[in-house]
């Protein structure tokens, strides 16, 4: 998590491969942890996340356990169509993935149509401070004009 080391931080451009694979700059891959499980998140249509694996699974079964308790304490009752859309949801959401050497990522199938771009097409990964993200350009273009007019209210607001 990013309170235990150095916030994931900067932009670059890649171009997937002819067979969706994709290879993450050194300063984005090496906090994750090359050779390892990471966990990789649909996050918004034409963007996925990846968190290292236990990051990701800690906030997870956090989340997870407070439902667990809610549903056994009779909390959730007359809510069940919340509950397995939450569930459709988390079996859906996210896939582990190994970060192979030199950063190389692998695009699983279902992963690839969220994020809406085709073999050979460009990506924008992205430091979002806790994990990486992989943008398809235009999404990342979008969120930007309407993010950006309130960074400066969104830094001063964390950062007091």
């Amino acid at each position: 998590m990013a309170e235990s080391r150095d916030l994931l931080l900067g932009e670059f451009q890649r171009t997937l491969d002819e067979r969706f694979r994709l290879s993450l700059p050194p300063e984005l891959a090496e906090p994750l942890g090359e050779g390892t499980d990471c966990i990789l998140a649909k996050e918004r249509v034409g963007c996925l996340s990846l968190w290292n694996a236990s990051d990701w699974r800690g906030r997870l079964d956090a989340g997870v356990e407070v439902v667990r308790s809610k549903i056994k304490a009779g909390k959730l009752e007359g809510r069940l169509g919340q509950v397995q859309s939450l569930g459709r949801l988390l079996s859906t959401r996210h896939k582990t993935v190994q970060l192979a050497a030199r950063g190389r990522l692998l695009i699983p199938e279902g992963f690839r149509e969220f994020l809406q771009v085709e073999a050979g097409g460009e990506v924008s990964v992205v430091g979002a401070a806790v994990c990486v993200e992989i943008w398809n350009p235009k999404a990342w273009l979008s969120y930007l004009e309407r993010r950006m007019p309130r960074f400066r209210r969104l830094f001063d607001s964390l950062s007091e």
